[in-house]
């Protein structure tokens, strides 16, 4: 029987524009318990490029960089049943309520870091009125990624 697992809590603030939700940590994520852990996934390169900044070294760095940046992050999933890392075998994931951070930040999108991502957050959130969009996922196991998607996503808020 597969363990319950569980994800982090959320970063955001007042001045956030976006929110980027994940599907749940990877292992290494939960290793370092921050978000994007595995150096092969393409979240902090493809992002700190897009502000034009270094990739922050450590967490409160990251967390820093997401605040100045007017970027929420968390995931779709709190908590769930998976084997390892990969989507495929997440079950029983209980959905992210987002509440709190739709009514306290300025969120102008929300996107959705993937199909597994975008799949959960339609279980609760398909009729919310912040425009929101399925990103390819950051995932060094997405062969379709694609940089330029993300770059002109962000272009329409920043």
């Amino acid at each position: 029987m597969l363990q319950r697992k569980f994800g982090f809590p959320p970063i955001y603030n007042e001045e956030s524009r976006v929110l980027i939700l994940g599907s749940f940590p990877s292992v290494k994520s939960r290793e370092i318990s921050f978000y994007y852990g595995h150096k092969q996934n393409r979240f902090w390169k493809m992002l700190c490029g897009y502000f034009q900044e270094e990739i922050p070294a450590t967490v409160e760095d990251k967390k820093d960089f997401l605040l100045r940046n007017k970027i929420a992050l968390w995931d779709i999933a709190t908590s769930c049943e998976i084997e390892g890392s990969a989507d495929a075998t997440i079950k029983n994931a209980e959905i992210a309520n987002l509440s709190e951070i739709i009514s306290t930040a300025k969120l102008e999108r929300i996107f959705l870091n993937g199909s597994l991502a975008y799949a959960l957050f339609l279980q609760r959130y398909e009729d919310l009125p912040i425009p929101y969009l399925k990103m390819p996922s950051t995932s060094p196991a997405n062969p379709r990624y694609d940089e330029e998607t993300w770059r002109k996503a962000l272009d329409e808020v920043f």
